[in-house]
């Protein structure tokens, strides 16, 4: 029971976390979408979620998962949240580029209104779900494992 417990909490703060940097991203994505890179929809949605990933690893590291940090934990964290951040950028960002670039739900071929409209669906929405469904199982077993590989992990049926 407790053992649930702790992944319901870890749940709960890692939608928290999830919900904070979505709202970073949001901004800096349409930030930098308004001003500086209005004909580059895509590089603005991956710098805002490159800049997302940096404060959902502190996050993360230190609220989400701080029960998993030990010395020996810490030396491969960054690397490998880098690398399942990187996919998950990925996949955050094929939605759009599909979106814009395969389908052609930009301008002049369809009004600005769609246009902004489909990449609000394919990039924050549905890239963005898609990409949490990776991250929590990527987190969970690459990231901030459980038990170190080579640890025995124990059993529950068996008393300590």
């Amino acid at each position: 029971m407790e053992a649930e417990n702790d992944v319901l909490r870890r749940l709960i703060r890692f939608a928290g976390v999830g919900g904070f940097c979505f709202v970073l991203t949001l901004a800096v994505n349409y930030g930098l979408k308004l001003t500086v890179l209005g004909t580059h929809p895509t590089t603005a949605f991956l710098i805002a979620n490159c800049v997302a990933t940096v404060v959902s690893f502190l996050l993360s590291r230190h609220y989400t998962f701080q029960g998993r940090n030990n010395a020996l934990a810490k030396r491969y964290q960054a690397p490998a949240f880098v690398i399942v951040s990187a996919l998950a950028v990925a996949i955050n960002s094929a939605p759009l580029y599909l979106s814009r670039w395969v389908f052609g739900f930009h301008t002049p071929r369809v009004s600005l209104w769609v246009q902004e409209t489909a990449d609000l669906l394919a990039g924050p929405i549905i890239g963005t779900l898609l990409a949490m469904v990776f991250r929590w199982w990527a987190l969970h077993r690459f990231v901030f494992p459980e038990q170190l590989a080579g640890t025995p992990t124990p059993r529950a049926d068996v008393p300590a």
